[in-house]
């Protein structure tokens, strides 16, 4: 179990033992509260007093967030060495680096909350495929849409916009495929039912089209617009 260590409202000693002791050990490290923030290296910014999180990696990386946007306002990359400390009745947290020279320091009025955790964390980040690689695999093995499928081209011109893959089923009727590689909605089944409707009109008239949509899955809205526009759901994962 991951070891955690953690204090509500702590004095600046009490802080900066937490912090000093556990980024030494390599543990990951975290403070909240209101502070300042200075950084000089590459360019100079300084941040008022206001309050936010400031995280503390075992690699060196440091980062500053506010109440908004995924991005941190500050951060140090890998490798920075970190030190905290007391100074004039406040914490004080620098991570610094040499090549090239650059500081961040951040000093806390008043701290919310420090936490110490111990990481373990050696899996890799599993990363779904793309359209590109969905439609390689579709064109490898055509029997994932279904037996008898067989693809004449990709990226096919229409007056509604190039078709994934074009081909034709075991009966000779025209099979339009749309990709996607994630779970979707009624607008992927709109842009398929307008691609079978433009070559419908190209085509002659007796031509049977089929519009054929792979994904991982749907949503129920997006399978019952499928349903009503006489369109077909084939659930394949990308690779």
């Amino acid at each position: 179990m991951t070891a955690v260590e953690t204090l509500t409202y702590p004095d600046p000693a009490a802080a900066a033992d937490l912090a000093s002791r556990n980024a030494e050990r390599g543990a990951l490290v975290t403070l909240f509260g209101t502070c300042t923030v200075e950084y000089e290296g590459r360019a100079v910014s300084s941040l008022g007093p206001g309050d936010r999180h400031v995280m503390l990696k075992p690699d060196g990386a440091a980062l500053v967030h506010t109440d908004e946007g995924q991005q941190p306002v500050n951060w140090q990359p890998p490798g920075c060495e970190h030190s905290v400390v007391v100074d004039d009745d406040s914490l004080v947290v620098r991570s610094t680096r040499s090549t090239p020279e650059e500081s961040l320091e951040v000093v806390f009025e008043t701290v919310a909350h420090a936490a110490a955790f111990d990481v373990s964390d050696s899996a890799d980040l599993a990363l779904t495929g793309t359209e590109a690689d969905l439609k390689e695999r579709i064109l490898e093995t055509p029997a994932l849409v279904e037996e008898g499928f067989t693809p004449l081209a990709t990226e096919r011109e229409t007056a509604a916009g190039a078709v994934d893959v074009y081909g034709e089923d075991s009966e000779g009727r025209t099979v339009v495929v749309e990709l996607k590689r994630r779970r979707v909605g009624p607008d992927a089944v709109g842009q398929l039912g307008r691609y079978v409707e433009a070559l419908e009109r190209d085509l002659h008239a007796d031509s049977e089209v089929r519009g054929v949509l792979v994904a991982p899955s749907v949503t129920d809205r997006a399978r019952q617009l499928l349903a009503r526009k006489g369109l077909e759901f084939v659930a394949v994962e990308p690779p």
